[in-house]
């Protein structure tokens, strides 16, 4: 991540407040998404303040007001959306709770008594099965990317895995006397699953190309087409959305395949417990949420099943 080039056009203290932030993020272990995305959020306030003339605060993010924050969130949810804004404030949050805590440079956070944005309930479609065939169709070949892709894509469909977490795998987080991988998920939390046989071996056939690849001695396990560095989340989720257009899919991202996997584990009776393990989750509110997206189909199927009414 380029911190320069992030926070560019803010002023040195700006700047500095980011840099130092970022450095308190990295000695917490917070991954490089996560850290970028609070990061942004911190540079796209500071530049909205200095785009509407935000005097004091301009210049030095202690001087940011409540009254500048209701503005940038206002400003959020009107050029992006209210989901956008509410995570820029849950960021925000973060970032002026260390200032006052460790840094000790505000008495309060402008966040407090800002209230969160209301996005309203939007259920994420799962993607289909013809869908992720289309996808594997349209980078099917032998050359580097076609087998990267691939294996990619298995992953996530195979395992409904975190868009960070199949970023982060490392070379060594593969044990292949059992098909497994281990992940390293949010909060330093690590679980290990297992692959089915074909993505085991289109992750063998991308390994195999790999070894040949430049940067094959970088314990990342993906690696960008050329120069030799690691392909991380952001290069995948571009790339995701690339292979989408090509295949005449809109909305391709790795969260769809994350539903999709809840609800075949939900339509097929799975436990709601074993389901949590295997995704990474610490409360079941997060299955319900996950499972919405696809409740009116299974609903649906049940009702189809049962025949309720039908013996009249």
């Amino acid at each position: 991540m380029d911190l320069d080039r992030l926070s560019a056009g803010l002023s040195e203290s700006w700047r500095c407040l980011v840099r130092d932030w970022d450095r308190c993020l990295r000695s917490t272990g917070r991954p490089e998404t996560t850290r970028y995305n609070y990061l942004l959020a911190v540079v796209q306030l500071g530049k909205f303040v200095v785009a509407n003339g935000g005097g004091d605060a301009s210049e030095d993010p202690a001087a940011v007001s409540r009254a500048d924050v209701e503005s940038f969130q206002a400003w959020m949810i009107e050029t992006r959306s209210a989901s956008t804004a509410l995570n820029k404030h849950k960021c925000l949050q973060q970032f002026f709770q260390w200032l006052a805590e460790d840094e000790q440079a505000v008495d309060r956070s402008p966040v407090d008594g800002v209230r969160p944005p209301q996005p309203p309930t939007k259920l994420i479609p799962v993607i289909s099965t013809d869908d992720t065939t289309r996808l594997l169709e349209s980078c099917k070949g032998s050359g580097f990317m076609n087998l990267r892709d691939q294996a990619m894509i298995r992953l996530y469909c195979n395992t409904g895995a975190r868009l960070s977490e199949v970023a982060n795998l490392r070379v060594d987080d593969i044990d292949w006397s059992t098909d497994s991988l281990v992940y390293h998920g949010k909060g330093g939390k690590t679980r290990r699953v297992r692959m089915g046989p074909k993505t085991a071996r289109a992750l063998s056939r991308y390994l195999r190309v790999r070894a040949r690849h430049t940067g094959s001695e970088l314990p990342e396990l993906w690696l960008a087409e050329r120069g030799g560095v690691p392909l991380r989340a952001n290069g995948i989720k571009l790339r995701l959305r690339r292979l989408g257009d090509r295949a005449g899919i809109a909305r391709v991202h790795a969260h769809r395949w994350r539903h999709n996997y809840a609800h075949e584990w939900k339509r097929s009776g799975g436990d709601t417990g074993d389901l949590m393990l295997l995704l990474g989750w610490s409360s079941d509110a997060m299955a319900r949420h996950y499972g919405a997206s696809a409740a009116a189909e299974r609903a649906q199927e049940t009702q189809s099943r049962m025949r309720i009414g039908d013996d009249v």
